[in-house]
């Protein structure tokens, strides 16, 4: 190992460290008090809900475990939104699972909550898993409630997603285990099956401070919408439980007796781990996202015997396309290229940029993959599309569109990994958000914006310096460096990836020896959902 290597292996080490503690303070949700509140309570914590209801011997992937990361200080904060959400697998089926929160804001929904359930509820619908809502939830959090309350893609989006996923024949069981109250209320009852915990869970309209307000009546909570009340005399739930541990019991049960779903039929054999060491990926990887490194060393490394079967290898180059497993499961792999290479015609092309033959061929795979139905994943390490007037003369706009068009109607699932640099339209040719992955994480080294800081920076500074100049302030070098500086940290501290998890930009963070997994259990998911659209382009790629 050379001393490159070394140095790269530290950084990225300590960045997963970073990760790691930063993890394990977000898993305390409220705090050690508020936990305790609820063991007095007798009610198990949210995550300890979670272990108990999954298989212990079947990975467990969470979903915004960063949600809200550094939001809401002005409120206290609301770690992980306040609800924790993830795929896993109960009684050998692959789930869905929602569980919120209590001992953050007793469960109240943040904005940030609203998205995060909506984001569960989209990949249930998606890949046609069966979802388990955990119910422990005071309802709005008032002080917000203009930005959860009405919009398209607020809280009563998720009541529509509750009719749309019955008639999808999406499997849903809720589990009212605390407070579930208001417009909350109507989640649980929704579901398919709902099930309530004695003395703990409770679900009403209005609570009992509220009716004496409105109507004049005067009744406690348990009366008015506990366990008894619900399962006997309203019949609103389906299921009275005497505790926590019942309750998930109760769900293994159900889930162990449903039946099997028609498959989307993606190719599996059986699982070979790469020939090569994963855990090189932290030496290979750069200290700093401006330096070259070699794509194909990483790929090598997380694919089954480190087998990749390329496509068009000496043609677009800084795009690398091919075919590969990942855990048994065969997928097209495209990625970014970060070497700088010299083309066939002797030009010299710049690593983690895409040019026109590379988004051709791009475009040309995916195409491909989609008549073969292989699941594609996308490797992000990208500065952007080339500019400059040989670019334009070539037609890369065209060539930029095209591909963009191929990964906007792919019909085959996608799942997109940013590695390092998430740039500009490079963010969107790549499979960013916005264009529907089934799962999109981070490593601990990524950075997502329109452009990278440094370039960035200059320009605010420049923008700013114009308009202090205008109001008739003078701009001196030092004036100028300190600009300088102030923008760059501010701008830099927007394009980590924990500034991307916490808006839910990304499902969440992850070590690079995790990638296997997220992969492999997003295919397997995406398979209960047969492909029933044909893949078609459009006139773009006339």
């Amino acid at each position: 190992m050379d001393l490159e290597f070394n140095k790269n292996e530290d950084v990225n080490k300590q960045l997963v460290y970073e990760f790691n503690t930063r993890l394990k303070k977000i898993f305390l949700g409220g705090g050690d008090k508020a936990a305790a509140k609820q063991k007095e309570k007798g009610k198990m914590l949210a995550r300890e809900r979670i272990a108990y209801l999954i298989d212990d011997d079947k990975p467990w992937l969470e979903v915004g475990a960063f949600t809200a990361d550094g939001m809401y200080a002005e409120h206290g904060g609301c770690p992980s939104g306040g609800v924790v959400c993830g795929i896993g697998y109960i009684s050998g089926r692959q789930c869905v699972i929602v569980a919120n929160d209590a001992t953050v804001k007793a469960g109240a929904w943040f904005p940030i909550t609203a998205r995060k359930n909506l984001r569960a509820q989209e990949i249930a619908m998606e890949n046609r898993l069966p979802i388990i809502y955990l119910v422990d939830s005071a309802g709005v959090y008032l002080p917000l409630q203009d930005e959860i309350f009405p919009d398209k893609e607020h809280f009563g989006r998720i009541f529509r997603n509750n009719a749309q996923m019955s008639s999808m024949g999406i499997i849903q069981i809720a589990a009212i285990m605390g407070s579930c109250v208001a417009g909350g209320a109507y989640l649980p009852i929704m579901s398919d099956e709902a099930m309530i915990v004695e003395g703990t869970g409770s679900v009403f309209l209005a609570g009992s401070y509220l009716v004496k307000s409105a109507i004049g009546e005067d009744v406690d909570n348990e009366t008015l919408g506990g366990a008894t009340t619900q399962c006997e005399i309203s019949g609103v739930t389906d299921y009275k439980h005497p505790n926590d541990k019942a309750c998930l019991d109760a769900i293994r049960n159900i889930m162990s007796k449903v039946g099997d779903y028609n498959k989307a039929g993606f190719d599996r054999i059986k699982p070979s781990a790469p020939k090569l060491n994963e855990k090189e990926i932290y030496g290979i990887l750069p200290d700093t996202r401006d330096k070259a490194y070699d794509m194909y060393e990483i790929i090598k490394r997380l694919v089954d015997d480190s087998e990749l079967e390329e496509y068009k290898a000496g043609y677009g180059q800084s795009i690398i396309c091919g075919l590969a497993r990942i855990d048994g499961w065969a997928v097209g792999i495209v990625a970014n290229q970060r070497k700088v290479i010299k083309s066939k015609k002797g030009e010299m092309q710049f690593g983690g940029v895409i040019y026109s033959d590379s988004a051709d061929k791009a475009t040309r795979f995916i195409m491909n993959c989609n008549q073969k139905k292989i699941p594609l994943v996308f490797l992000q390490d990208v500065t952007g599309f080339m500019v400059g007037s040989r670019s334009e003369h070539g037609g890369i706009i065209k060539d930029g569109a095209k591909m963009v068009n191929a990964v906007s109607n792919s019909v085959v699932p996608k799942f997109t990994i940013v590695v390092g640099n998430s740039y500009g339209a490079g963010n969107y040719a790549m499979c960013g958000k916005a264009y529907d992955p089934r799962l999109i994480y981070a490593w601990p080294s990524a950075k997502i914006a329109v452009m990278g800081g440094a370039q960035a920076a200059k320009v605010l500074v420049q923008m700013q310096a114009a308009g202090l100049k205008a109001k008739g302030e003078e701009v001196d070098e030092v004036k100028e460096a300190e600009l300088l500086k102030q923008t760059t940290d501010r701008y830099n501290a927007q394009t980590t990836p924990y500034y991307a998890a916490a808006r839910l930009w990304v499902d969440g963070i992850i070590d690079p020896l995790e990638t296997r997994k997220v992969i492999s259990m997003g295919i397997e998911a995406a398979n209960h959902a047969p492909i029933e659209k044909q893949f078609n382009v459009g006139i773009i790629q006339t």
